[in-house]
């Protein structure tokens, strides 16, 4: 017994220890917690504070546990200003100033002055940061990642997180009527042509730039409604939308459950595609995908761009012009294709057959018809747009043929849909179309043609120089026989002239000699009268 009770109070013992390094722990932590916002909120950024890009101590503000920063970041072209995840070897942006103004180069300044936050250039192109209700007196990076502005009562007056560009961090909404753009490329930060908007009737939705907030331009949607709902991410990649009384109406993504330390983000990429990406926060970690709203990477409307359509092969996808089409810009597959070839007349006249019709199978368009007609066969729609010549393509599906003009968009290889596109295109060896180099340089053409031109005619007054020499040191050259030997025989290409009596008289040694014949008949002797008086 004594044994017994003996274990018993060592086991009790031991789970008393266990437990108070566990407590304590839990109050450091917090402690910690509070004590890293109060510093947050009141270790501020102060007035007459700046940045340069290439300082090597103070091209950034970093937020009190390093992870994110504020500052210049680079790129190819220049600088960017901007929060940036810091504490990583890649520095992954999450927030662009400005970020459809051109890059600034390395002797720009970011100056913290006046109750503003300028970005200062020697060219004297100065432009603020964020657009202020009031003064600020202060500033803060905080390790959430948002960058915040105070007045002087400490009250926030502008947030980075109001103002998201293509990404949200764990803690930052995408509140109702907010959007995020894609940027141009990879590299390059301003508005590319995809967006995500959190729509005020609820529902979440991508959508091309520039397009009405309407289902025809849609291109994912999460289907959700309800007043004032918000996207919202959390520390555990739980990606999810709330309604104006906090309630989940919808989860995008679950959150994990790890001891690994990860940090998360929700970007949409640049093909279209929002994704969450997740990354452990060791020195050897790399992004990875943990979501994506779509597998099909040619879902994204436009992004092969005008008179181009999208097929996707296995994973990836490729962008395809039209018949009789070229990119405009083979490494920017977004501004589309162009046609190669041109038409002198729109329709085909005298039997000859200046337009064929090109199909496309299981391709699917925008539909922008101007004119829709019932017919039976697919063979009856051709015809029709072949005789229209406002008619530069045709979508028939079940009996319905819909005539358009170009550009066409939002094209794509469907397996699923039978509708059939057929594009007009010139018959390339008829006598009516010429073929045209690839995005042909007018001025260069019309130069080309003037040099040319200038040199036919130089050539040609070259010619004419060089037989009128000819012609006239033969002539000379048979003067001088006539007149120097007295020989009169004549060549055909010397023209009719009036000679001297004295002359006369000498070739034909008193005119006792025959001429002989020549180019205009026979010349005796004595047949012209000499009376010397």
């Amino acid at each position: 017994m004594t044994n017994n009770n003996a274990v018993r109070k060592e086991k009790s013992l031991l789970t008393s220890m266990a437990a108070i390094p566990i407590s304590l722990l839990f109050l450091l932590l917090v402690s910690l917690f509070h004590t890293a916002e109060a510093q947050q909120k009141y270790s501020n950024i102060t007035l007459g504070s700046f940045l340069t890009p290439t300082s090597a101590t103070n091209s950034s503000w970093p937020s009190p546990s390093g992870l994110f920063a504020f500052g210049f970041y680079q790129r190819d072209n220049g600088y960017y200003v901007g929060v940036f995840l810091a504490g990583i070897p890649e520095k992954t942006v999450v927030w662009t100033a400005n970020r459809d103004d051109p890059p600034v180069p390395s002797n720009a300044t970011l100056a913290f002055t006046d109750g503003r936050l300028v970005l200062q250039q020697l060219s004297g192109q100065n432009t603020t940061i964020a657009d202020l209700p009031q003064s600020a007196s202060a500033a803060s990076m905080l390790d959430s990642g948002n960058f915040v502005l105070y007045n002087s009562d400490q009250e926030i007056i502008w947030q980075s997180f109001d103002h998201p560009t293509d990404t949200i961090v764990p803690d930052q909404r995408l509140t109702a009527g907010k959007e995020l753009f894609s940027g141009a490329s990879e590299t390059d930060p301003p508005t590319g042509i995809f967006r995500l908007k959190m729509q005020h009737d609820g529902n979440l939705v991508q959508y091309p730039v520039e397009t009405p907030d309407t289902a025809p331009y849609a291109y994912w949607a999460s289907g959700t409604a309800g007043d004032n709902v918000s996207l919202n991410l959390d520390d555990d990649g739980h990606l999810y939308l709330l309604n104006n009384t906090g309630a989940n109406i919808d989860n995008l993504t679950e959150g994990e459950s790890t001891r690994e330390v990860k940090i998360y983000r929700m970007k949409i990429d640049v093909d279209g595609i929002f994704r969450v990406y997740s990354r452990t926060l060791d020195q050897t970690g790399n992004w990875s995908t943990k979501w994506q709203s779509t597998g099909d990477k040619c879902e994204p409307k436009g992004l092969c761009g005008v008179n181009a359509f999208c097929v996707q092969m296995d994973t990836e996808a490729d962008c395809r012009c039209l018949p009789g089409f070229e990119f405009v810009n083979h490494r920017k597959w977004a501004s589309g294709c162009q046609r190669n070839f041109v038409a002198d007349r729109c329709n085909n006249t005298n039997g000859v057959v200046k337009f064929t019709m090109s199909p496309l199978e299981n391709t699917v368009w925008e539909d922008t018809s101007y004119f829709v007609l019932e017919l039976s066969t697919k063979e009856d729609c051709e015809e029709d747009c072949l005789q229209d010549c406002n008619c530069e393509a045709v979508l028939f599906k079940e009996g319905q043929c819909k005539k358009q003009k170009l550009p066409l968009r939002y094209g794509r290889r469907l397996q699923t849909d039978s509708q059939v596109a057929f594009i007009k295109m010139g018959n390339m060896t008829g006598p009516s179309t010429k073929a045209l180099p690839f995005d042909p340089p007018k001025k260069e053409v019309r130069v080309d043609i003037l040099i040319i031109s200038v040199s036919l005619v130089g050539f040609a007054f070259m010619l004419l120089a060089i037989s009128g020499v000819l012609i006239y040191r033969n002539r000379v050259w048979t003067y001088r026989k006539i007149v120097g030997k007295g020989n009169v025989e004549f060549d055909e290409d010397v023209a009719l002239r009036s000679f001297t009596f004295a002359e006369l008289e000498q070739v034909t040694n008193g005119f006792n000699q025959e001429l002989g014949r020549g180019a205009f008949g026979t010349v005796y002797k004595g047949v012209i009268p000499y009376n010397q008086n």
